[in-house]
């Protein structure tokens, strides 16, 4: 079989699918306050154009799966989407990340089309910061969601906290005694410079020795873990007697492209190999042209830099590509 390998040896087996840039929440992080102008719907891929594709790129070793948005579950076909994924025998893991809004109305059929895992944004623990932070979500819905998910057997859970400097940096240690009673996975991740323009980004960034602080401070003892399943580049800890774990994704402070493994579909069909940089091509009409399509995800291997140098940004340092300018919506997560 030959694998999507690019020129520093990076073996690619898994991608990130986003099948909508549209979303009922606007975060702050994710999306500008004013909102987005979203795709029309023609322009987004099908149910058929996605798994048409990935029965390609099987061929070419990926095996896991993680369809992101916007909010995938507003799509009105994804129970079928994740049904036409499973039903393909290469498939190992097929994943959602999800706000959870409609999470307890879509689980069960989810779970019997064959989705294996969750992740759930969730970026506060208190009701009125939450609402403000989504710019409109109810923290409610997302409790609920996190219960329906552990009913229907969906595992492991990950809860994704990003750690926004001044707005919930002080609900650390609440986070992390919510995995004391829970078998969950709370992974804080760094504020990304993702579709921003200029260096208003920096005044939300902290680095995640942030939790680490927190834990010492409060007397907190933990231990790393390394058997949290499709952790890909979270480092993972357990606090001393908890049933759960917490994470830590620091792609500015301690980026981990030397072993990054993936690619991402953007809904409207560009092939992406670094989400930090700008360059995406467009796969859509070459889906029923398997050999021309994979010439192009591997040109697009290709040209993948060593990293992404977020780091760099941070800095104010000249880095040597153009960075993206669309939003994280608009790529999927």
């Amino acid at each position: 079989m030959p694998l999507l390998t690019d020129r520093f040896g990076r073996v690619h087996d898994y991608i990130r699918i986003s099948v909508t840039d549209r979303c009922n929440l606007r975060c702050v992080y994710c999306m500008p306050e004013e909102g987005m102008t979203f795709l029309p719907h023609e322009k987004v891929l099908s149910k058929d154009e996605i798994i048409d594709f990935m029965k390609i790129m099987v061929g070419y070793g990926i095996k896991k799966v993680r369809i992101t948005g916007g909010e995938p579950l507003l799509r009105t076909d994804i129970v079928d989407i994740i049904a036409g994924l499973s039903a393909i025998p290469e498939i190992e893991d097929i994943a959602v990340t999800t706000n959870a809004m409609y999470l307890v109305k879509k689980a069960e059929a989810l779970k019997e089309a064959g989705l294996t895992r969750v992740n759930i944004s969730l970026d506060s623990l208190q009701e009125d910061r939450f609402k403000t932070i989504t710019r409109g979500g109810r923290l409610q819905k997302v409790l609920d969601g996190i219960a329906k998910a552990e009913e229907v057997g969906f595992f492991p859970i990950k809860l994704n906290v990003v750690l926004i400097k001044g707005q919930n940096d002080d609900e650390i240690l609440d986070f992390l005694e919510f995995t004391r009673d829970k078998d969950i996975n709370i992974r804080f991740i760094e504020y990304m410079p993702i579709g921003h323009a200029g260096d208003s980004w920096k005044k939300q960034y902290l680095s995640l020795q942030t939790i680490f602080d927190a834990c010492d401070e409060a007397g907190f003892a933990y231990q790393p873990v390394d058997s949290i399943r499709g952790n890909g580049p979270s480092e993972n800890f357990r606090l001393e007697g908890a049933k759960g774990t917490f994470g830590l994704i620091h792609p500015v402070s301690s980026h981990f492209c030397a072993s990054c493994n993936r690619l991402r579909l953007t809904a409207d069909g560009y092939i992406k190999a670094c989400l930090y940089w700008d360059e995406e091509m467009n796969i859509r009409p070459l889906i029923k042209d398997p050999e021309k399509l994979m010439e192009l995800v591997q040109q697009s291997i290709d040209n993948k830099p060593e990293s992404h140098e977020m780091a760099i940004a941070l800095q104010d340092e000249m880095q040597s590509h153009k960075p993206t300018t669309r939003r994280m919506s608009q790529i999927g997560g």
